[in-house]
């Protein structure tokens, strides 16, 4: 007989940790960002290590910085995705998806919510940060932009290393430019994840059957 009914168990167990890991990620993400925003200027930078530097900048786009479309839009279509992926990450849970699956999914979860955090509140709470001042927790609604129009804001900077001026094209760049955030971290691992190990899994959607060699 085909093994595909969930194991109870296991899917209480995969319950808390989904639910673990969106709450771990939201609060480490809002504590790192609210910390970089209230104690530094824009475009101020400490220095961790001669290749990682903590650098605030803001953005009103995607992931690392790129600006495509418009901003509403934008927040509307985190909010949509975010509502799909999590409806989609209720549906596996019952389902007896492989552990690591939904810790994939879970990371992506959390890291656009925390983003979408910064979109939907930052602009109302916090006054603007600017090369000369700091923000500052104001009043809901006496921040810098209205609901939704809220900057994301970034700090994690690896310079790796610089291009040979002589390189064509790259000569004098640095290797590795784009400033991102923990949540764009969870994001990104968590994608990657899915497409190292779980192409098979996200190929079948909702039809996957659970097997013991799984996990």
């Amino acid at each position: 007989m085909e093994n595909n009914v969930p194991d109870s168990p296991k899917c209480a167990r995969q319950h808390r940790l989904a639910l673990i890991i969106i709450l771990s990620v939201l609060i480490i993400d809002q504590i790192i960002k609210i910390a970089v925003k209230t104690h530094m200027q824009i475009g101020q930078s400490i220095e961790v290590t001669p290749w990682f530097q903590i650098l605030f900048v803001e953005n009103n786009g995607m992931a690392f910085g790129m600006e495509i479309i418009g901003k509403l839009f934008l927040s509307l279509f985190r909010i949509g995705a975010i509502g799909f992926f999590t409806w989609y990450l209720i549906k596996i849970l019952d389902k007896g998806f492989p552990t690591g699956y939904v810790v994939t999914v879970s990371f992506v979860i959390a890291g656009a919510i925390g983003n979408l955090l910064d979109c939907m509140f930052y602009g109302l709470i916090f006054t603007e940060s600017t090369p000369f001042t700091q923000a500052a927790m104001t009043s809901i609604g006496d921040g810098y932009a209205p609901f939704l129009y809220g900057k994301v804001v970034d700090m994690f900077y690896f310079p790796l290393w610089t291009w040979p001026e002589w390189m064509p094209l790259v000569g004098g760049d640095v290797f590795f430019e784009p400033v991102f955030n923990f949540a764009d971290s969870c994001i990104t691992c968590g994608v990657i994840a899915l497409l190292l190990f779980y192409t098979k899994v996200v190929n079948m959607g909702l039809h996957y059957r659970n097997t013991d060699e799984e996990v």
